[in-house]
C-alpha cells in the first residue's frame, strides 16, 4: 500500500491514506507528510485508533516533542496519561469519570474555543500539533481549522501595508482573563508575553500569514484599545467561512496541522458527554522577537 494525499478544499486541508501510523514510518513517508502539510496546512488521517506511545513516537518522526504547558501548569490540573509529551484534551478525571461543567478541565475545553495557535506565546513556539480522538459527543465538538495563508492573501493592500512592520505581544493568559480564571502569579509567570511580527513568511511553503490569534494583548503604535479592537477585526477576517475547514470527529481519527499557517478552535458541546482527545506537539526551531517585560499588567 502506498501513501495517498488527498485534497478536500483546494490548497487547504488533505486527507492521507495508505499509510499505518501503528507502525514506525519510512522515511519516504516522513517526507511525503512534511511535504503534504507544508502545502495543505492541515492532514486528515482518518481510522487510525493509534496508542498514546504510537502517536508519540509519530510526531517524533517531526522533530524534539514540546512538554512546558504539562510541566509548567496541566500538571497540576491533571496527569492521568502520566507523560509530559501528551496533552489531555479531555473532560474526564483521573478516575475515567466526565467532570462537572465547573471542573477545570471542564474549564479548559471552553477555553479551546477561542481562535488561537498553540504556543503562540512562547519564545519557541509549536511546529505541528497531532491530536487523536478516543471518545467523541453525539453533537457539536468540532474542531475548527482556519487558513493564515489564506487570510493574508485576501487583506486588502492598505491593511497589507499597515501590518507589514507591526509587532504584536501574545500572551498566555489573555483569553483565561477574559473568562475569569483566578491564576496564581506563578502560574501567570510561567509564560511571560512574548512579541511576534504581524506578517510572517512560513518557512515551508514560503507563504505569508497574518500572525494574529486570540491571545494579542497590545500591537505597537497603537493605544491598546486600538489595538485589541484591530486583533478582533482580523480574528473575524482569519474566520471567514472561505477560509475554514470545520472537522467532525469520528475515534481513531488523528489530524495533524501546522501550527504556522493555521488557527484553531473547539466547539461547543454538552460538557456532560464524554469527549477524550489527546495531543502531541512538535517544537519549531523559530523563535520571537523576545519576552515582554513581566512587570507590565496584561490583564483583560
Amino acid at each position: 500500500m502506498s501513501i495517498d494525499i488527498i485534497p478536500i478544499s483546494g490548497e487547504f486541508v488533505a486527507k492521507v491514506v495508505g499509510i499505518d501510523l501503528s507502525v514506525p514510518l519510512t522515511f519516504e513517508e516522513i517526507e511525503a507528510i512534511e511535504r503534504a502539510i507544508w502545502r495543505y496546512g492541515v492532514l486528515i488521517f482518518p481510522n487510525q485508533p493509534i496508542s498514546a506511545g504510537e502517536q508519540v513516537r509519530f510526531a517524533e518522526s517531526f522533530g524534539p516533542l514540546s512538554t512546558s504547558l504539562q510541566t509548567k501548569i496541566l500538571h497540576k490540573v491533571q496527569d492521568r496519561l502520566g507523560n509530559a509529551a501528551i496533552t489531555d484534551i479531555s473532560n474526564v478525571n483521573s478516575d475515567g469519570n466526565v467532570v462537572g461543567s465547573r471542573d477545570t478541565m471542564a474549564l479548559l475545553n471552553i477555553g479551546n474555543m477561542f481562535w488561537h495557535s498553540d504556543a503562540s506565546y512562547e519564545h519557541h513556539p509549536y511546529r505541528y500539533g497531532i491530536l487523536a480522538a478516543q471518545s467523541v459527543v453525539s453533537w457539536g465538538g468540532h474542531t475548527q481549522f482556519a487558513d493564515l495563508r489564506a487570510a493574508y492573501d485576501s487583506l486588502d493592500q492598505r491593511t497589507k501595508a499597515l501590518i507589514a512592520d507591526l509587532i504584536g505581544v501574545f500572551y498566555s493568559h489573555h483569553t483565561r482573563d477574559q473568562m475569569g480564571f483566578n491564576d496564581s502569579e506563578a502560574d501567570r509567570a510561567a509564560f511571560p508575553p512574548v512579541r511576534w511580527p504581524l506578517v510572517r513568511t512560513h518557512a515551508g511553503s514560503g507563504r505569508k500569514v497574518l500572525w494574529i490569534d486570540s491571545k494579542v494583548t497590545e500591537i505597537s503604535g497603537m493605544s491598546i484599545p486600538e489595538g485589541r479592537a484591530f486583533v478582533h477585526e482580523m480574528i473575524e477576517h482569519i474566520g471567514q467561512r472561505e477560509h475554514v475547514y470545520s472537522h467532525q470527529w469520528t475515534p481513531g481519527d488523528v489530524v495533524m496541522w501546522d501550527n504556522r499557517s493555521v488557527l484553531h478552535r473547539g466547539r461547543r458541546f454538552d460538557l456532560a458527554e464524554r469527549r477524550e482527545m489527546r495531543r502531541v506537539s512538535t517544537i519549531d526551531d523559530s523563535s520571537s522577537l523576545g519576552v515582554v517585560d513581566t512587570t507590565k499588567e496584561y490583564a483583560a
